[in-house]
């Protein structure tokens, strides 16, 4: 096989995408790059907790980083969203009795074991009798019996211990807070600013939630709905087509949903979510056990794998990589998991178990045949040109047998590129003809290591070139595999 260019990262072996969180474990640049070598082709950084400046300084790192192995590597934002929180405690802390008393009131006097502050006013007077309210991720559960304008009175289904400031979920109502408070509008500037590639928006409840920070972010990067409120659920449809991805965001809906609710509505989300033709997240808990353990354990192997069975675009690490002791190993074994995935023979069958009717385009049809050319012909690669990333997204929906070499001339849409099942983009120079185009495609796919002398590659793309939105050509091409030495010659 042709020699990859050496200042390229070689290719990966698979297609679905691994999103790490960064944190005080992976932070230093040496680790970045470990990270990104073991397998990471995008970066989270977590909104909810650091300053700034040091987010700052991990961007530029990560932009560094990319430079240094040419490869895209994608940047997400995340959001903290308007968590709810109870006040503070006399000692910091109270045993609430299982089956006792417990009032949430608007008093912002320390509380004890019968009371305490709950500085959210939207909640007074919205509440109703039966309804629940989970504390400290679940690990407490009320019951409301009376709720009026200044309290709410509860019975404890669920006590122990509270302290001050921890979390609040109300699973049985809506609530009338917008999705993003006056800490997510700074960050989301900041975000912007420094050029991230999505933004994830915390705790949607209503498609209205993403009109607000697609406004502010100004045609800057691409939205993520993070799905993790049961209101989301039932507005899922409305949701994924007001945005540009969806993740799957399953620790908050854990609390807030019975356990086993979770593993069918996981499971629909990404079906509608691929429906849609938009990259699909499976986050939370994937490998926690490695926080601590350099191994995980047979039940989370499972985890990520059906994730990857079920089509998703990419499986996120959050603490594991933000904070274990074990980072490296994490994004290894979750390299390792899903590449054995993806070699087993039926993967290709389990993951178009789900219809994807294309839709009647022309762009869709020529798509859908990129897939089935690519399952009757020895085909390498199928070489996709764009320029905002839509023709790469219609093939990736379809979930093609090879890879996918995605060129395009804008950065930003080869970073955004990045969480797309199975491509591999690469930010180059336009083209002007057709001719232009055949040839930058055998050089493009010799350098990076798809495919070599007989091989055959599909070249999609749209006349005129430069026009989005005009996929209307698809050409099967055949390698020399001496292209790239006429070309310097």
């Amino acid at each position: 096989m042709n020699k990859i260019d050496p200042k390229w990262l070689n290719p990966r072996g698979r297609k679905v995408k691994i999103l790490a969180t960064v944190g005080p474990a992976s932070r230093d640049p040496e680790m970045l790059e470990r990270l990104v070598r073991a397998g990471v082709d995008a970066f989270r950084v977590n909104m909810s907790h650091g300053e700034h400046a040091d987010h700052g300084e991990t961007i530029d790192e990560i932009r560094k980083l990319e430079k240094q192995l040419g490869r895209p590597i994608a940047i997400f934002c995340d959001l903290q969203g308007p968590k709810l929180r109870v006040g503070k405690f006399k000692d910091g802390r109270a045993v609430i009795r299982h089956s006792g008393h417990f009032t949430l009131d608007r008093n912002p006097e320390p509380g004890d074991e019968t009371r305490v502050q709950l500085p959210h006013p939207e909640l007074f007077g919205l509440l109703e009798k039966g309804q629940r309210l989970l504390i400290n991720d679940g690990k407490i559960r009320l019951r409301v019996i009376r709720a009026d304008e200044d309290a709410i009175l509860c019975s404890a289904e669920v006590g122990g211990v509270i302290s001050d400031r921890k979390g609040v979920n109300v699973p049985d109502a809506e609530i009338p807070i917008p999705a993003l408070t006056e800490k997510d509008r700074k960050d989301l500037a900041f975000a912007v600013q420094k050029g991230a590639d999505w933004i994830g928006l915390s705790f949607v409840q209503r498609p209205e939630d993403l009109a607000e920070a697609r406004k502010l972010m100004g045609g800057y990067g691409a939205l993520c709905a993070k799905i993790e409120k049961p209101m989301a659920v039932r507005r899922l449809d409305e949701i994924i087509e007001m945005s540009d991805g969806v993740m799957v965001a399953r620790g908050d809906l854990g609390v807030e949903l019975n356990p086993e609710e979770v593993p069918p509505l996981q499971k629909q989300i990404v079906n509608k979510t691929r429906i849609a033709g938009k990259p699909v997240i499976v986050a939370t808990q994937m490998l926690e056990s490695m926080i601590e353990s350099p191994a995980p354990t047979r039940a989370e192997v499972s985890d990520v794998a059906n994730a990857v069975y079920d089509g998703a675009d990419a499986v996120m690490l959050s603490a594991e990589t933000a904070a274990g002791d074990w980072p490296e190993e994490a994004v290894a074994i979750m390299d390792r998991i899903s590449a054995q995935v993806e070699r087993d023979e039926a993967y290709l069958d389990r993951v178009r178990f789900l219809d994807t009717p294309p839709d009647r385009t022309t762009a869709d049809a020529l798509s859908h045949a990129c897939m089935t050319i690519a399952d009757t012909v020895n085909i390498a690669a199928i070489t996709v040109f764009t320029g905002s990333g839509s023709t790469a997204r219609r093939v990736a929906r379809e979930r093609p047998s090879v890879p996918m070499l995605v060129l395009t001339p804008s950065q930003r849409t080869a970073r955004r590129l990045a969480l797309l099942w199975g491509a591999h983009a690469v930010a180059t120079k336009d083209i002007g003809s057709f001719e232009e185009m055949i040839a930058k495609g055998k050089r493009m796919a010799l350098r990076h290591g798809f495919g070599e002398a007989g091989s055959k590659l599909i070249a999609l793309a749209g006349v005129p070139f430069g026009t989005p939105g005009s996929t209307n050509l698809l050409h099967i091409v055949t390698l020399a595999g001496d292209e790239l030495d006429k070309h310097q010659g």
